[in-house]
Parts: C-alpha cells; structure tokens; sequence
C-alpha cells in the first residue's frame, strides 16, 4: 500500500501555483480588456512561477526534501 502522506504538498510547489496563478489571471483580464502588454506581463509572471517552484525545490523546500528529512526523523524515532 502506498502512503499517501504529503500528497505534493511542499512551499515550491506551493509558491510556483501560487505565482503562475497570479499570471494567468492577469492574462485573463488582458483578453477581456484587449491588453496586449498586460497579457505579455502576465505570461512574464507565469514563467517567473515555473521558475521559482524549480529553484525552491533545488533549494530543498521541494517535496522530495521533505520526504528525505521525514524519513530521517522516523529513523531516529525508531532508533530512541
């Protein structure tokens, strides 16, 4: 059976949705009001959210960080 513990949860995944969310809303508005350098803002943000979750994770605050300090702590529970 798997373990379905964290689900993905983790601040890069978190902070890149977060972000490209931001950027697709301004891009949607760009298309109602016909905004073409608002939309180009809005695909800039976009991909600023792609690379931010990429550069979190690199940085350890990914999701398999956080399965690798989870899997430390239950070895030194099960060492106590």
């Amino acid at each position: 059976m798997v373990d379905y513990e964290d689900e993905g949860n983790s601040v890069a995944a978190w902070t890149g949705v977060v972000v490209m969310l931001v950027g697709f809303t301004l891009m949607g508005v760009a298309v109602a009001v016909a905004n073409v350098p608002l939309f180009v803002v809005g695909v800039v943000i976009a991909v600023l959210g792609l690379v931010a979750g990429k550069v979190l994770a690199m940085a350890g605050y990914g999701v398999a960080a956080k399965r690798a300090r989870n899997a430390e702590r239950e070895a030194d529970h099960a060492d106590a």
